[in-house]
């Protein structure tokens, strides 16, 4: 099996990147007698058999011997698909029928799952789900970072692939009667399929989604509407504790003038238990970004409590946390058993957050220091640092790329988690003269990772020892790694 990347652009060659199927695909004998040119059409119906999965989740098929990805497949299944984005070499189709499906191929266990664009898996066994994630790392690692045969160990499997989201944000909408939608986005689409429960969040979270949508629409709150960028409430957002059970309700809403808001805070707060915070959070702007920049305590407390990795941290609202906390709890111990950790390094967390590594990390080294661009974060992570007793950790505030240069100490240790685009190049030459022990790389995207770790390594001062990736996002694509780099 091998994941073909999705293409980006005009310059996209799959013959040369995604491998030639075993058998040739079938295709409609309507167009079997036509010239070439007449047998790549847009709106074209063709058969093919997916015989790869791309890097953003869609089955990959070939017609004319001609790449085609089509979302909701797997491979192995032979399916009639309609051509949509059409180019010289490849196209983008839209799954008409399931002729044979596939022996990965599962009955999906939401019901709207062919409609939403929350998740992109659900039709695949989660067994085959592992071993697409483990290959896409493999894949980038061989083709982008030109490692061979890359020493990637097993993918961390979830212990359950439904109900682990800890953190949902739902836009809202009114249907033509009115009501008030809540929901994902259709997929390509900005049309909400509502829902009643989510079966990926935390199952807790479920009762809070009808109920305070129909709360809103007694309220009569007016509903924001993107396309005119009238009403007020925008979406609606749920964080839970896994480890605690609190809760956290926020709404997002164009302005904070909502009449009888205390109130319904109030009775939020008394009808659910767990409910310890009630927050307005205020985005006037016109975008597509969720939150604002103002957060607004309207009940209760502004933050929930979690315990991760031994450590207690107060998330609020708008909190950069990993969602699948057990699954980040599972790589941050495949790190630490890495590691092997003394007690006198001196370790460096670059990109630190609000500290969801580095303070865990902090009680296993003699020195601990947080790298953070976000101010907020930082402000957070120095709370938990002093809420948790932790004496020897400190965070600095500013780009990585900045900071680095001017520590005044040697790291043993550097850990990297930088956001999906990777590591700014100044960050890689920062390193290279820092010159630390290990490096261990935490990333979201094997394309950026594989990309990095050639950097790092082309010159011979660092050693790919090997690759954990971990599932932190069963039913989609997305994989997580932590690459552990020696001198």
């Amino acid at each position: 099996m091998s994941l073909t990347p999705l293409p980006s652009d005009e310059n996209f060659t799959a013959p040369l990147e995604a491998e030639p199927a075993k058998t040739e695909p079938a295709e409609t004998t309507s167009t079997e007698a036509l010239p070439v040119e007449k047998q790549w059409q847009q709106g074209q119906v063709v058969e093919v058999t997916i015989t790869d999965l791309s890097d953003s989740g869609d089955g990959v098929g070939r017609s004319h011997n001609r790449v085609v990805f089509v979302p909701d497949t797997v491979t192995g299944d032979r399916v009639q698909v309609r051509l949509l984005r059409v180019k010289p070499q490849y196209a983008h189709g839209k799954l008409l029928a399931i002729l044979e499906p596939s022996p990965h191929r599962m009955r999906a266990r939401c019901i709207v799952a062919d409609k939403c664009g929350g998740c992109q898996w659900q039709h695949v066994d989660y067994a085959y789900q592992l071993a697409a994630k483990h290959n896409q790392v493999i894949q980038a690692l061989e083709r982008i970072g030109g490692f061979h045969q890359p020493p990637v160990d097993p993918i961390l499997a979830a212990e359950a692939d439904l109900g682990y989201r800890n953190k949902a944000t739902y836009p809202l909408a009114r249907s033509q009667t009115g009501q008030i939608q809540a929901g994902y986005y259709q997929k390509g689409s900005h049309h909400i399929v509502n829902l009643n429960q989510c079966p990926i969040q935390d199952e807790r979270l479920n009762p809070l989604l009808a109920e305070v949508k129909q709360d809103l629409y007694d309220r009569g709150w007016g509903i924001y509407d993107e396309k005119l960028h009238r009403g007020k409430v925008r979406h609606l957002a749920l964080r839970i504790g896994r480890r605690t059970g609190e809760m956290l309700l926020t709404l997002v809403v164009k302005d904070k003038n909502l009449s009888g808001l205390e109130e319904q805070a109030e009775a939020w707060l008394i009808r659910y238990p767990n409910l310890v915070g009630v927050s307005l959070n205020v985005n006037p702007d016109r975008t597509n970004a969720i939150f604002g920049r103002e957060t607004v305590c309207i009940a209760g407390q502004p933050y929930l409590h979690e315990t991760f990795a031994g450590v207690t941290f107060q998330l609020r609202p708008d909190t950069f946390f990993q969602v699948h906390t057990e699954q980040a709890e599972a790589l941050l111990k495949a790190v630490t058993d890495e590691l092997q950790l003394h007690g006198h390094e001196v370790l460096v967390d670059a990109y630190c957050g609000i500290g969801t590594f580095t303070l865990p990390l902090a009680s296993r080294v003699k020195q601990a220091i947080g790298l953070e661009m976000q101010p907020e974060a930082v402000e957070q992570a120095t709370l938990s640092a002093d809420l948790n007793h932790l004496k020897n950790v400190t965070f600095l505030t500013g780009a990585v790329e900045t900071l680095l240069p001017t520590l005044d100490v040697k790291p043993d240790v550097v850990l990297l988690d930088p956001p999906r685009r990777g590591c700014d190049a100044a960050v890689i030459a920062a390193l290279t003269q820092l010159t630390p022990d290990r490096i261990v790389y935490i990333s979201c995207n094997p394309a950026t990772l594989a990309r990095d770790l050639k950097l790092l390594c082309q010159d011979g001062s660092y050693r790919l020892a090997r690759v954990q990736p971990a599932d932190f996002f069963p039913q989609t694509p997305h994989v997580e790694c932590a690459a552990f780099l020696i001198r």
